[in-house]
């Protein structure tokens, strides 16, 4: 721009330290009036500048990326004029549009860093078309310092604004897609099971992908479990029966860390539709450990156990099968029952190895030999009958500590 130096009367600078929150008044007013007609055309300016250097937005400005874009810079410089001739804050109308491209940066998966380095690149090319407006109108060299200064304070603040804009969008669309994941898991634990279609559909929206199996966590009271987030899994911890379902297979050590100091149980893994008997099977699971019936363990795997697990499912049916198998035990005293209870197991277990046996119960095999003729005294044949031997290793199994 050319032409003679605009008559102002910009008087001397007052006092003040600078501090963002009295730039504005510090700024003499008449200044908007030197700036505003010299400035129309800075805007596209900027803009090329923006796409010139910050490879994410050098594309074509049209639709809406580009009337966001364009509609911010316009909004930016004429905002920042606005409050030099109102020396100090004014009515923010346009606070939404930096709100809006916050937003807009989420939708386009990307964190505020390249519109950040905008707002860097439009500040620079704004300062230095009004330090050539300010210098050829006569603006005194201490009135142009702070105004530099208000120019990058003024960009702080529209950054805030975006930042604002993409955290807010940000925890709706984080509330949304929990909302949602919430849904999948009621879905795919829904007993009798939800249709097939309606699942899928469901696990579309919730951006969870159907595992080709799954396993069922069950812990024992509400908890506030971290980390699970590398572990993909869907969480109900709020409520009375807090549970999890997460892809099998699951890692062990890795749940295991998440699940620390809590108390929990692993279902089988299963095909998704099949998801709530996981979980009914982790339940019964816990059940077990409180009853001293499974090992008392921080985190319990069902695959570990599921002789135990489904010999426990009938009650009556394992007290009609011990009734009827271990009959010749239940004249011994308890010392004596627990003694050749456990041997039996194991002698059926190992087929008889007197060697194995001894290191199983750590006692000398001689003990094993004398424990072995009482047992063939009491069951005789049984012994030796396959479906005998194989309803007395059940029935030791579902009722032995």
């Amino acid at each position: 721009m050319t032409g003679p130096p605009v008559e102002t009367n910009f008087g001397p600078m007052l006092g003040g330290d600078g501090r963002p929150g009295q730039l504005w008044a510090m700024l003499p007013r008449e200044l908007a009036a030197v700036f505003r007609p010299r400035l129309l055309d800075v805007a596209d300016e900027v803009l090329r500048e923006i796409q010139r250097t910050i490879p994410d937005y050098a594309r074509p400005l049209d639709g809406a990326f580009g009337k966001a874009l364009r509609t911010g810079v316009q909004a930016a410089i004429l905002q920042f004029i606005d409050r030099i001739a109102a020396s100090g804050p004014v009515p923010d109308e346009r606070r939404q549009v930096f709100v809006g491209l916050g937003v807009h940066e989420l939708a386009q998966g990307r964190n505020l860093d390249v519109l950040q380095a905008a707002y860097r690149v439009g500040a620079r090319v704004t300062w230095r078309r009004m330090a050539e407006v300010g210098t050829r109108a006569g603006v005194p060299s201490a009135t142009l310092c702070l105004l530099a200064e208000a120019i990058f304070a003024y960009i702080d603040e529209l950054s805030a604004l975006s930042i604002e804009g993409h955290a807010a969008a940000q925890a709706r669309a984080a509330g949304a897609l929990e909302r949602r994941r919430r849904r999948l898991l009621d879905l795919l634990l829904a007993d009798p099971p939800s249709p097939s279609r309606t699942v899928q559909e469901a696990a579309t929206a919730a951006e969870w992908p159907l595992p080709h199996r799954l396993v069922a966590v069950a812990l024992d009271g509400p908890a506030e479990v971290t980390g699970l987030e590398t572990l993909e899994a869907l969480e109900d911890l709020e409520d009375g029966t807090p549970r999890l379902l997460l892809p099998a297979p699951a890692d062990r050590h890795a749940l295991a860390a998440a699940l620390a100091g809590h108390r929990a149980a692993v279902g089988p893994p299963v095909p998704p539709r099949q998801a709530g008997r996981s979980l009914a099977t982790a339940q019964e699971a816990l059940r077990l450990v409180a009853a001293e019936v499974l090992p008392d363990e921080p985190l319990t795997w069902c695959e570990d156990h599921l002789a135990t697990l489904w010999l426990r499912k009938e009650p009556f049916l394992v007290t009609e099968v011990s009734r009827r198998r271990l009959a010749p035990l239940t004249a011994l005293t308890p010392k004596q029952y627990n003694r050749l209870a456990h041997t039996l197991l194991a002698w059926l277990e190992t087929c008889g190895n007197v060697r194995e046996i001894a290191d199983r119960l750590a006692i000398h095999p001689q003990t094993v030999r004398a424990r072995a003729q009482e047992l063939e005294t009491l069951f005789a044949d049984h012994l030796r009958n396959p479906d005998d031997r194989f309803e007395m290793i059940l029935a030791l199994r579902a009722t032995l500590p």
